[in-house]
């Protein structure tokens, strides 16, 4: 098999498993990980960056300001991510968490139009469509606004926006991202430690792995992306990213037994047709782009 198709399927799977990992720190409060995470994402990718001689992301310190600013939102983008995410699986949210992944791709394309002044073509446009009843559908089935999903997708789509304007590789940004969040985490879990609160060490072995293993777990899933998207089209990358929120929703539905309403039920079949009619939209059209090419002028009679 591809070395790039193992690479995306390693990537998004291991994103899937996440529930389960956070779940078992679940005596840990939620900014807490999300401490112990930046920290040891850092020094991972530290020593990573030390192997790889990759260093220009400390030049972004002294560089251009508006490169620094990008990844300074970025890595507050970020942190949201983690957290909310984080949050929302220790509390039974799993299956709003998968939603907001399942979302994703459309705010991506949404921050894409407004943003970045792209076009769409109508089937991409009657799949935002869809996708935004399927919220207000969502809304009024919960009773309240699903702002674990929301806020999940953009501010996944908004940090995939601000990687794309800046100029750092992911493993150079993601460096520099968590040394920006590495003071303040730091801070913040010495301050635990004085208050006895802290769960590092006072929670037993393996919760302290856990903790420690959390930049291994962060960072992994990122490198694997990274070969697959060097190594695959566009739309192969982004019908595999799917494999994530499909196994995050089934380990909160069957592992978790988290409650599946028939409201919530009809929203998420929204979401899904939504995506497919997208997703299938840019194969054909890509298809169809890429079978033109390959007509030679003057053979066609």
């Amino acid at each position: 098999m591809n070395k790039g198709i193992l690479a995306g399927l390693g990537a998004f799977f291991l994103w899937g498993l996440f529930p389960i990992y956070w779940k078992l720190l679940l005596i840990v409060p939620a900014y807490e990980i999300l401490c112990h995470r930046i920290i040891w994402s850092l020094i991972f990718l530290v020593v990573i960056v030390a192997f790889t001689n990759r260093k220009e992301w400390i030049k972004i310190f002294q560089g251009d300001r508006k490169n620094r600013l990008i990844y300074i939102l970025s890595s507050l983008t970020l942190s949201l991510n983690w957290f909310t995410f984080i949050w929302a699986v220790n509390s039974n949210y799993i299956l709003e968490a998968s939603l907001g992944y399942f979302l994703n791709p459309i705010i991506n394309v949404l921050l894409g139009v407004l943003l970045l002044k792209e076009k769409l073509r109508f089937c991409q446009w009657c799949a935002v469509c869809i996708a935004f009843i399927a919220v207000l559908y969502l809304t009024i089935g919960y009773g309240s606004f699903p702002f674990i999903a929301l806020t999940l997708a953009f501010s996944f789509a908004f940090y995939g926006y601000l990687k794309k304007i800046g100029n750092l590789n992911s493993v150079s940004s993601l460096t520099f991202e968590t040394s920006v969040l590495f003071i303040p985490a730091l801070i913040y879990l010495i301050f635990l430690e004085f208050n006895g609160a802290g769960s590092f060490v006072h929670s037993g072995v393996l919760i302290s792995s856990l903790l420690a293993l959390g930049g291994v777990v962060t960072t992994v899933p990122l490198l694997l992306f990274v070969m697959a998207a060097r190594r695959l089209p566009l739309s192969t990358v982004g019908i595999l990213q799917y494999i994530a929120p499909i196994t995050q929703f089934l380990i909160g539905a069957f592992i978790y037994s988290e409650e599946v309403p028939a409201s919530r039920l009809i929203g998420f079949i929204l979401i899904w047709i939504a995506l497919i009619l997208y997703t299938s939209e840019g194969v054909i059209y890509k298809r169809k782009k890429l079978n033109n090419k390959r007509i030679i002028p003057g053979t066609v009679k």
